[in-house]
């Protein structure tokens, strides 16, 4: 079994697609929005189902609010208000 440079596992039979995982799709879902990239939204959206798909965009959005405060040596709470652009409180 090999693995090809686009991630699919091969066999001696063909091409197998590699099966993802929710946090692969949150991943490339979060990064295509980012980069108003339709095919690759719609690609990391048939992945997983609808719900473990926000699941893992929330696991996301908490690890990447958390480590921008540590950086930032403020709060979770606002950095992710300050990410939206909302009002200190």
């Amino acid at each position: 079994m090999l693995t090809s440079n686009d991630g699919a596992v091969r066999s001696e039979d063909g091409p197998r697609p590699r099966p993802q995982n929710i946090f692969e799709a949150a991943a490339g879902y979060v990064a295509a929005c980012a980069e108003d990239d339709q095919r690759g939204i719609d690609e990391a959206q048939s992945w997983v189902s609808p719900e473990a798909l926000s699941f893992g965009v929330s696991e996301l959005a908490s690890r990447a609010v958390l480590a921008i405060a540590r950086e930032r040596g403020e709060s979770p709470r606002t950095v992710a208000r300050d990410l939206l652009g909302l009002p200190a409180e």
